[in-house]
């Protein structure tokens, strides 16, 4: 494949934020690859950190450089996988060996390094780290060779240099990091130190090493540091790698290994959002695992079998005929793609995700950052990919005597099934089998004798309540990975016990409304907030929310900025889900809070995107940035469902480009911009997603450029504009820019809506844009208070109609505008009443019944609560009603029957 250079840094500039920054920071980086000099700019690397004051800067800045060099390279199918793969991998050896230096030479300065090794394990060993990797070493030292000052002993002198060499390669520094570094792979890592003697791991692995243990040293190498005497330590524990004979018990110990590759995972099973290409079923990890046990089995036998890659040891085993030689391609064509689907997913913001995006923006970002059209195209490839893994793992569980589908419950888990089995669970003794594996020692949270004492305090109200959920099978699956991603349990099962509310808060939040459960599922540290006195009260200001989120410690930089954007907001956002769970506000002030939070979020991200953006291209003197939001953005009335409709603008400055070192025109300038502030808002982080971005209203849609001048904007409103566009605009309002910026807007909307109209052709504008609307935009539901006719659609159209008919009314707040309408004889009074209660009944059923059908009888009386109904019998009445007084309002405005439902 011929490499696209061009095409990877524009695909690199649209829907990678880290990159981005990376090209952005690195100039002359950005010419070599621009130029498509792929080995210069690889060579580029070597000298990025040459001047630096230190190895650690050194080499942070080698990392920003290899990172950008690597992920244009890659995205221009200029490096194959492996060169990725191997490169990033030889950088980590080179780290871990410049840290090793340093840290000794520190105590030592005039010694040579040695008696200290840093082994590689998994991916690093292999020499198929990822993009965003951390690296497991194992250190090991020698206490008779490492050096050190005369009064230091052996054991602390190692310990000094582990924990330096943590601090100069993972500490985040304004340079950014070298790797992460896990250590817990290391010997009895909960109470052994960070570095252990040759003499102790030997000891270790002789005699109380785990299966797991074994698996992770078929693919261990000497990476770092004293080398020959590491590679001594590996050769004195083959045996214990590579046995010459294996037992019935410890192929059945490798069975149920790999058996709990399935068991922890509690995410989707099929690849769609929030699946986990390296722990669901047909991801990375089965086909790593699927080569690894037939190596631990026959290895011992057949040396032919001893290598490391994953690729390597597929064509091993089919050369030594163990698997078919199809198997092993398949296998490992599979493994190569998902490997790449894995980097494009780090290269968005440097983060070790493994999980699809559960935002449809955000995925599709990630599909075209691989060049793909969506992110639909992405999905079905992948279907097809783990398919053809998790089959031929199947027939490896099976093989090893761990059957797929699970066996009979164990007779001591009978009770618990019939127990069960009364609650109405529809399977109950497979709901038995989860639920005793619940204690079983694999999950953190109950690991610990009071963690289960704790928990059983709760288990029986628990299983009733997850019993009479709406889908008690959904709700089962969120408790379980809710429960395997939290760090500790025993306080909380504890603390769910003393207060019956708060667990009554965790049981509807699991069963009642699941876009609020897949949040929490997500962020366990959710639940955080409910503790709190003030769970329950609505967010401030938002300046309050602002300073909230753009609140800074030492040390962060702009991707902090944005990860603590997302944390607030979503702290935010859950807290306003349960008090709607717990009709606790109006939803019509939930609506509010939620168009506050987004502006905040807004005004945050922007303020940093500009910082960023201008430290390379400078400013335009005299031109301004402005953001203004439409639709229920622009009216100030969220639902945890709602995009963010914007529109990008500028004022005309004094000059035709920005002063910085690397200036822009005026109109790129402000296009890139927008472009940054987009991607800060839509795409996700370590933190998860934030919000999906609408930029369709802008002018001339989809074709036209994403920001345009103030003089552009207003020429073409009042030149080329539809009636759709002006109707869209009476709902507009400045939520980023200056003072004069934002009354220069606000002067160009008022004379845009202004001007006198044919009333015949305006109506006939907008009942046709309404018959369109309706022809393709279906209700979803019965609850549909949106798209259902009239609904809160034709609220609006009415609204707008008026509006522009008139000249009364105009503002962006619907509620507001309905008042003026109604003071003025234009709307009947009762259309204000029927208003507010469907956009109740859209903000509570955007979380209780997302689908807008009927949700099972727990939910639907949450929902006639919210409605300010005593019955859901009510609440269907009350919204019959208020389409039939929306259909007579219009009629009498249109002259024209609005057929509903309930006609």
């Amino acid at each position: 494949m011929n490499a696209d250079w061009d095409n990877a840094i524009a695909r690199a500039r649209a829907h990678s934020p880290f990159l981005t920054l990376g090209l952005d920071r690195q100039p002359e980086l950005e010419r070599l690859l621009a130029e498509g000099r792929g080995a210069e700019a690889l060579a580029y690397v070597n000298e990025a950190g040459r001047d630096a004051e230190s190895p650690a800067v050194a080499l942070r800045r080698e990392r920003w450089a290899l990172a950008t060099a690597l992920g244009i390279g890659d995205l221009a199918a200029a490096f194959s996988l492996t060169q990725v793969m191997e490169t990033l991998s030889d950088f980590a050896d080179r780290a871990l060996d410049v840290a090793i230096d340093a840290a000794i030479r520190e105590r030592a300065p005039d010694a040579d390094p040695a008696g200290f090794v840093a082994l590689a394990l998994g991916k690093h060993g292999a020499r198929e780290l990822n993009y965003s990797s951390d690296i497991d070493p194992i250190l090991l030292y020698d206490p008779a060779v490492l050096p050190r000052r005369e009064r230091d002993e052996p054991g602390e002198a190692a310990q000094r240099v582990a924990r330096r060499l943590m601090e100069m390669l993972s500490h985040k520094t304004a340079e950014g990091y070298v790797f992460r570094v896990d250590l817990r792979l290391r010997p009895a890592s909960e109470v052994s130190p960070l570095a252990i003697s040759f003499d102790a791991a030997l000891t270790h692995y002789e005699s109380l090493a785990l299966a797991w243990e074994r698996a992770a040293f078929i693919r261990a190498r000497a990476a770092a540091g004293d080398v020959a005497r590491g590679e001594d330590f590996l050769q004195a524990i083959r045996p214990f790698v590579w046995r010459k004979s294996l037992d019935f018990g410890a192929i059945a110990e490798i069975g149920r290994l790999i058996a709990q590759i399935r068991s922890h995972y509690g995410g989707p099973t099929v690849p769609g959002p929030n699946y986990d290409l390296k722990r669901g079923r047909g991801g990375i990890r089965e086909v790593e695992f699927f080569a690894q046990t037939h190596q631990l089995i026959h290895g011992g036998r057949r040396p032919s079998l001893r290598v490391r890659g994953t690729r390597a040891a597929l064509d091993a085993l089919a050369a030594e005929g163990i698997i078919a030689a199809e198997d092993a391609r398949l296998l490992g064509e599979s493994y190569d793609r998902l490997r790449v689907v894995e980097h494009r997913l780090q290269m968005v913001s440097d983060h070790q995700v493994h999980n699809l995006p559960r935002d449809p923006a955000a995925l599709d970002g990630v599909a075209r950052l691989d060049g793909l059209p969506d992110g639909a195209a992405l999905l079905a490839e992948l279907c097809d990919i783990t398919e053809t893994v998790g089959r031929r793992f199947d027939a490896l569980l099976e093989q090893t005597g761990q059957a797929v589908d699970g066996g009979s419950p164990a007779p001591q888990g009978k009770a618990l099934a019939a127990r069960l089995d009364d609650l109405g669970f529809a399977t109950p003794e497979e709901v038995a089998e989860r639920v005793a594996g619940w204690t079983d020692g694999r999950i953190r949270a109950l690991r610990s004798d009071a963690a289960r004492a704790a928990f059983a305090a709760i288990e029986p109200a628990l299983l009733a309540a997850l019993a009479a959920a709406p889908d008690p099978d959904a709700a089962l699956l969120r408790w379980e990975t809710f429960l395997v991603k939290l760090p500790t349990g025993v306080n909380l099962f504890r603390l769910l016990e003393a207060r019956p509310g708060l667990f009554e808060q965790l049981v509807s939040i699991l069963t009642l409304a699941p876009p609020l459960a897949e949040e929490l599922v997500r962020r366990p540290d959710l639940l955080d907030a409910l503790i709190d006195t003030t769970a329950l009260d609505l967010p401030g200001t938002v300046a309050d929310l602002a300073a909230r989120m753009a609140r800074r410690e030492d040390g962060d930089d702009y991707q902090a900025v944005l990860d603590r954007v997302r944390r607030v907001v979503g702290e935010v956002r859950f807290a306003l889900g349960v008090q709607l769970i717990e009709a606790a506000h109006d939803p019509l002030d939930i609506a509010a809070a939620l168009s506050r939070t987004a502006e905040a979020a807004l005004q945050v991200c922007a303020d940093a995107a500009c910082a960023e953006f201008a430290a390379t291209h400078g400013h335009v003197p005299g031109a301004d940035l402005l953001v203004m939001g439409l639709g229920r953005f622009g009216g100030g009335a969220l639902t945890h469902a709602s995009d963010l409709d914007l529109v990008y603008l500028f004022t005309d400055g004094e000059g035709r480009e920005s002063d910085g070192r690397r200036p822009l025109g005026t109109t790129l300038y402000f296009n890139r911009l927008a472009q940054r502030i987009g991607a800060a808002l839509s795409v996700p982080t370590a933190e998860g997603a934030l919000y999906e971005v609408d930029t369709r209203l802008r002018p001339q849609g989809a074709q036209g450029p994403l920001a345009v001048s103030l003089e552009s904007f207003a020429r073409y409103q009042r030149e080329d504009a539809w009636t759709w566009e002006h109707m869209a605009l009476a709902r507009a309002r400045a939520l980023y820019g200056t003072e004069a910026g934002r009354a220069a807007l606000g002067e160009i909307i008022r004379s845009v809506l202004a001007p006198p109209r044919d009333p015949a052709k305006l109506k006939q504008d907008v009942l046709k844009m309404r018959a369109d609307m309706a022809a393709h935009k279906a209700p979803k539901g019965p609850l549909d208070a949106k798209l259902a006719r009239g609904g809160l659609v034709d609220v609006e159209f009415l609204i707008h109609y008026l509006q522009l008919r008139e000249h009364v009314g105009f503002s962006p707040d619907l509620r507001v505008a309905l008042d003026a309408l109604i003071a003025a004889g234009l709307l009947p009074a009762a259309l204000r009443d029927a208003y507010d209660l469907m956009t109740r009944l859209l903000v509570a059923s955007r979380l209780l019944a997302p689908d807008a059908t009927l949700p099972a009888p727990a939910a639907r009386a949450v929902l006639a609560r919210n409605c300010g109904c005593d019955s859901e019998e009510a609440l269907l009445r009350e919204f019959a009603g208020a389409r039939q007084c929306v259909a007579a309002a219009w009629n009498r405005v249109f002259e024209e029957t609005l057929e509903t439902a309930d006609d």
